[in-house]
């Protein structure tokens, strides 16, 4: 990235980094105090007996939910296709979030990963879900 760019911008002062499991501090969280949740290129656990340890998961949308201000956004990118089978099928069966079809394009405004430049190098199609809390 040239010089002056994202990469050489100053960080948020409100900016916190989390680096153990995400559950502990989604639960640790007020209500409804984020507006915005990643989850961008999880690790697939493609087995579909290693499925309970997938982020997107029937028992973790109302972590989300509840830490999520009503209105507020889940954005979701993975370039597995087990992976996306599976957020659809766990989105299609809850009432926390309106759940519209992915993007097979990557938003304007949702920065660039390593991960994506990866999976796109290799051929691999991600898809990117945009999740409204209702």
């Amino acid at each position: 990235m040239p010089a002056g760019g994202e990469a050489d911008a100053p960080l948020p002062a409100n900016l916190r980094l989390w680096d153990n499991d995400a559950r502990i501090v989604l639960r640790a969280l007020p209500e409804a105090s984020l507006t915005r949740v990643f989850l961008l290129f999880p690790d697939p656990w493609p087995k579909s007996r290693h499925a309970k340890r997938r982020f997107v998961h029937p028992a973790n949308l109302s972590l989300v939910a509840r830490a999520l201000r009503p209105g507020g956004e889940w954005r979701i990118a993975t370039d597995d296709p087990t992976y996306q089978a599976w957020v659809a099928e766990v989105f299609a069966a809850q009432d926390f979030f309106v759940f519209a079809p992915p993007r097979a394009a990557r938003p304007r405004d949702w920065a660039p990963t390593r991960y994506e430049a990866k999976a796109l190098k290799a051929g691999r199609q991600p898809l990117y879900w945009r999740l409204i809390r209702r």
